[in-house]
Order: structure tokens, then sequence, then C-alpha cells
């Protein structure tokens, strides 16, 4: 039986929640360290690194370097990037085996392209769905991390994020940011049918479309197979987007009309007509 974790609650920015008090709690926290070496470890094996050889992996938002330490075990090289201070100093203290970085993933991931040959999150990337300071853009800071992630990553190599969505619409714009970025893949959802052990992998291919890992405890993997073709469908409508028939399509217009509204201008109100070609006039 899978564990279960309490999803952190937004309180504020990550580098303000995970205070000098917060992170020693966490990784003092024995049912904690258990859970988060689960995961750490379930994102490893959805990596599908090549055995016999050590890789260098990026643990982004890597905290107090429990999931590095798990990666250490396996015989592989890490760098951690976190935001919180007091979660770093406690890793000082561990004696991690892995570099850390101070730094905001929403400001993107500072590496030379195709240094990593894999990535793992675990519990982080949600923190970027908020707008905890007046500047930021959620889906600004969604696209530069991924992008500059796909930048930092080896040509046919995989990135593993683990997180807790609030809802379908988050998800949905964690995912159009990172086909944006040029990413492929789609969602692993361990024990889909539990409410306490259910997982989420967003598992993402940087250079090639691969097939997605069966997740743990699915009774069918119709769910799975329906939200990978929709991930690659929607990638080949956004790489569509430079043409001209799309530009002009119903969805293009309606999200202009959008914007307009939100900068107070005046737009006619959408129909069923919208969007509609016109016959040719003779």
């Amino acid at each position: 039986m899978a564990a279960s974790v309490k999803r952190p609650e937004h309180r504020g920015p990550p580098e303000l929640f995970y205070n000098e008090e917060e992170a020693k709690k966490y990784t003092q926290n024995s049912r904690m360290v258990e859970i988060q070496t689960q995961m750490s470890e379930r994102a490893v094996e959805l990596l599908c690194l090549p055995e016999g050889r050590p890789s260098y992996l990026l643990d982004v938002g890597c905290g107090s370097g429990l999931s590095g330490d798990y990666i250490s075990e396996q015989g592989h090289y890490w760098v951690g990037i976190d935001i919180s201070p007091a979660m770093l100093d406690v890793a000082v203290e561990q004696e991690v085996e892995g570099d850390l970085i101070l730094g905001d993933m929403g400001q993107g991931v500072p590496f030379r392209p195709g240094t990593f040959d894999g990535c793992i999150s675990i519990s982080a990337l949600q923190w970027l769905c908020n707008a905890d300071k007046r500047i930021h853009s959620p889906p600004r800071r969604l696209y530069r991390f991924f992008s500059s992630l796909y930048s930092s990553l080896a040509r046919g190599s995989r990135a593993v994020l683990q997180l807790y969505p609030e809802n379908a619409e988050q998800l949905e714009l964690i995912t159009t940011q990172a086909m944006k970025a040029g990413f492929t893949g789609g969602m692993v959802i361990d024990y889909p049918n539990s409410t306490k052990a259910k997982k989420f992998f967003l598992c993402l291919f940087a250079g090639v479309s691969g097939v997605l890992p069966k997740a743990l405890g699915a009774e069918s993997s119709e769910a799975e197979e329906s939200h990978q073709a929709m991930f690659i469908n929607e990638r080949m409508r956004f790489r569509n987007v430079r043409g001209k028939s799309v530009k002009k399509s119903r969805d293009w217009i309606l999200e202009k009309k959008k914007r307009r509204r939100r900068q107070g201008k005046e737009v006619r109100p959408d129909t069923r007509y919208t969007g509609r070609k016109r016959r040719p006039h003779f």
C-alpha cells in the first residue's frame, strides 16, 4: 500500500513558509522522510536511466536534500536548487553529497545547455501556480522554468516532476507551458482510485517522444493513454499556431477578444457566428 501525505497548504511564498522551524520539522519527521524517499524512488524509476553507469541529475526544489540522499545511494551525482535558505542550511548540516544552489525556479534554472541526464522534483512545481508577488505571472514563471529546464537537459533525457495540483485548471496551465517550451510527455497518476495514496508525476521528454510508463495501482490504462494523446495533440496545436489557418480559428479569436476585454476595450459579444467563415459575395 502506498504511503499518503498531507499536501502542503499555500501560506505565502515557499522561502517564507519553509523557515528555520519548518525546515527542521520537515527533516526530523520520520514519516515525512519515509514518504519523501518513496516519491524520490518512484521519480528516479520513471526517469528510466541507463543501467551500469552513473548519471548527472538535477533536483528542483531539493529542500533539505532528502531526495538527493536517495540519488546518491543509487550511485548518481546531482545538483539541487531551492528557494528556501533555511532548507538549504539543513542540507549543509546533513552534509549531503550534491552541490546546492539558492535560486527561484520561476526565474529559470541557470545551467548550460545539455548539462543534465535527467531531472526530478518532489512537491515543488505547484508553487509556481501561485502569484505571491505583484510581478508574479504564473504562466510566465512556468514557461521560464520549463524552457530553461528543456535547455539544460541532454536530448533524449527525461524530467519527472511530482506535484500536488489543486484542480484540473492548474494541471492544464502546467502542461500547456511545458508543451510550449518544447516538451512532450504526459501525466502518470499512481493509485488513481485512492484518495490518500494518489500521486501525480509529470513525465516529460526532452527532444524525443516516448511512451509513458505504466502507473502503479491502475486497473485500466485508458485514462493514461487518453491523457498522453491529449498532451501530444495539444503540443501539435501550439506548434501550428504560427500558421494562418490556426491564427484565424475560433479559439484564436475568442482568446484575442478576452485579452481586449481585460484591457478595457469594447468588444462585440461572443455568438455562435464568432470565427465562422463568411460565404464569398458575388
